[in-house]
């Protein structure tokens, strides 16, 4: 009969096997770096989602902007309210600059960035 307290030879090898497959230096450092290139991805993603939000909401403002500024004209006959136009397209200009710019970068940082 085995004594109780005693732990089976294969089940500690089994254990030693698993702690060098997972608590490795190399695998620590390897799983590290993956996951914080990971974080940095998921970063850069959401800086693009929120610069597109940006861009929706200028874009969406600026066509508003040029519509009722239009209708005004066109009930009016006032060219006053054709000077609005020019502005208005450089909010969407600016915007869409803005956008490009924050792709870049998010894209620049992610390449800089090590895989692993």
């Amino acid at each position: 009969m085995s004594d109780p307290m005693t732990v089976n030879p294969q089940v500690t090898d089994a254990i030693h096997q698993m702690q060098s497959a997972v608590l490795s230096p190399e695998v620590v450092l390897t799983s590290g770096a993956g996951k914080a290139y990971q974080s940095v991805a998921q970063s850069a993603a959401i800086a693009v989602q929120d610069a597109t939000d940006a861009l929706r909401n200028a874009t969406t403002l600026a066509t508003a902007a040029t519509a009722a500024a239009t209708a005004q004209f066109l009930a009016t006959g006032d060219p006053r309210y054709l000077e609005a136009l020019p502005r208005m397209a450089a909010i969407a200009d600016k915007a869409i600059a803005d956008y490009q710019a924050v792709g870049e970068a998010a894209a620049s940082v992610l390449k800089a960035f090590p895989a692993g």
